[in-house]
This record gives structure tokens, sequence and C-alpha cells, in this order.
């Protein structure tokens, strides 16, 4: 088995807590729709937005076009929306910073769209080597070229990158591109996996 030199950590669901029920939630209520139908129209819209094709306003013309609503009037409802659930764990941020610290390097791999991306910014993280957007790149998980740009910015070949993620589909999707995959149950269990692949020994290797 190659030695893990990075390890890659998806955004929602690993590095904070799921945002997905919080964000449809959110903006069910603010245009007075149920969870059901609002996250409906959300899965049917929002491909192109992750993947940084259309705009916010555009997505919105998109889902209100679905549900029969007017669109928000406000600058971004999406981003309101986010910063209003995050729930970042530090934990897991704690531990891309230990594998830094191990001489190993981090990523950021995630389906995003560029408010949130704008807000990932703002938060000055600085334990990661790379950062890739599905919105800044026009591809998503489990897309296979997302998981090779990873890569690439890395400088790590794909079979030397382990991917951290909570969803199998995308797990799956790393583990077709070359890399090894942990899917997110607990943090006790991914830093088990993670020292299982002699991650923490990098020092000195």
């Amino acid at each position: 088995m190659p030695n893990i030199e990075a390890v890659i950590f998806d955004w929602g669901g690993v590095l904070i807590a799921d945002p997905a029920g919080g964000l449809m939630d959110y903006c069910a209520r603010h245009m007075s729709v149920s969870v059901e139908d609002f996250t409906r129209a959300h899965n049917a819209c929002v491909e192109p937005f992750q993947k940084g094709l259309i705009s916010e306003e555009a997505f919105w013309q998109d889902v209100c076009g679905v549900l029969d609503r007017p669109c928000p009037q406000l600058d971004s409802l999406w981003g309101q929306a986010f910063r209003a659930i995050y729930s970042p764990r530090q934990e897991v941020f704690a531990l891309a910073q230990r594998v830094r610290e191990c001489d190993g390097k981090t990523a950021l791999l995630t389906n995003t769209e560029q408010p949130v991306m704008q807000f990932w910014h703002e938060q000055g993280y600085d334990m990661f080597d790379a950062l890739v957007f599905s919105c800044a790149e026009g591809v998503f998980k489990p897309e296979r070229e997302i998981y090779a740009i990873a890569a690439r910015r890395l400088g790590i070949a794909v079979e030397r990158c382990a991917f951290i993620d909570d969803r199998q589909d995308f797990i799956d999707g790393a583990i077709a591109a070359g890399m090894r995959g942990i899917q997110y149950e607990s943090f006790e269990q991914v830093e088990r996996e993670l020292e299982n692949l002699g991650v923490f020994s990098y020092v000195g290797r």
C-alpha cells in the first residue's frame, strides 16, 4: 500500500456539521414554502450553481420558477443562510493542523457555491495547502476530475492521497480516481483510520 502523504477534507459534514438540513429549513422559511418543496426545487436547480456556471441570482430565478414564488430581495439569501447555520468542528480543523505538523499535506475539497466560498475566505483558515471549490473549477464531486485537481494542487500523486467525506458516493468517486477513501462517521473513527494509514508517523520518512 502506498504511503499516504496528503489528507483531503470535505467541508460540510466533515469539517463542519452537515449544513444541508439547516440550509433547506432556513430558505424554506424565508420563502414561506415547505422544506420538502424547497428541497425538491433546490435539488433540481443546484448543479450549475455549485459548478459556478450561473450566478446566485440566476439560481434563485430557477428555484422560484419551480416554486412559483417571487425571488428573494436580498443580496445573498444563500450566503445569509449558510452564515446562520455554520457549525465548525474544531477538533477536525485541529486534526488537519496535526497532519501538517507531521509533514503531511492537506487540502479542502468541497462542492459549494460562490457566496459560501467567499465565507470560507473570510474565516482565515490557514491549515490547508490547497483549496478546491467546485464553483471555481466547473466540476464537482463525484466527478473524477475534481479529485485529480486536488492532487495536482498538492503536488502529490492521487494514490498517495486520502480523502475524507461523509457521503458514500463522494468516497466512491475518490476511490475511482485512485485515492484512499475514509467515510466520516465520527472524529474518533477518522483519527483512528488516519493513524492506521501511518499519516501521523510521516515525519522523518
